[in-house]
C-alpha cells in the first residue's frame, strides 16, 4: 500500500497575515516585524493582487528620496505571484519553487488567500517527511 501524496495544505502557513495594496510600506514592515514573517500577500477588496517580501521593501527603500511612510505597497509588490490551490502536490510546488528560485507561494481557494508556503515551510515539511520515512 502506497502512502498518500503530501499536499501543500498540510505544510502551508494557514490564514496568513495580509496587507492592503494602498497601505504605506511602514505598515508592511510593522506587520512583518510583529508577526515574524518575510512575505505578505497583498489584497484589495479581499482578492489577491500581489505579494510583497522583506527584500522587495529593502530594495525600494534603497532608492534615493524614498519615504516608506509615503510609498504604498503596490509600488513594491510582485503583481503576479506564484499561486496554487490547497490540494497542490507538495513535490510539484517545491520543484517549481526551486526551478524558479521563488521564496514563497500563495495558496488560494478561488480568489481567497488561504495560506502561504515559504522556504521555511518547505524545510519543516522536509524534516517531517524524513522523520516519518515518507518519500519527499
Amino acid at each position: 500500500m502506497s502512502k498518500p501524496i503530501p499536499r501543500i495544505s498540510q505544510y502551508m502557513t494557514a490564514t496568513p497575515h495580509t496587507v492592503g495594496r494602498d497601505q504605506p510600506l511602514t505598515v508592511a514592515h510593522r506587520l512583518m516585524r510583529d508577526h515574524r514573517v518575510r512575505h505578505l500577500p497583498v489584497v484589495h477588496v479581499g482578492k489577491l493582487v500581489g505579494l510583497v517580501s522583506d527584500r522587495d521593501l529593502a530594495l525600494i527603500e534603497t532608492l534615493r528620496d524614498v519615504d516608506p511612510a509615503e510609498v504604498i505597497v503596490e509600488e513594491a509588490m510582485t503583481q503576479a505571484p506564484y499561486t496554487v490551490g490547497p490540494d497542490a502536490s507538495l513535490a510539484e510546488v517545491a520543484e517549481h519553487m526551486a526551478a524558479h528560485r521563488y521564496g514563497s507561494c500563495v495558496v488560494v481557494d478561488g480568489e481567497r488567500v488561504v495560506g502561504v508556503f515559504t522556504t521555511v515551510d518547505a524545510l519543516e515539511a522536509l524534516a517531517a517527511l524524513l522523520r516519518s520515512g515518507a518519500p519527499a
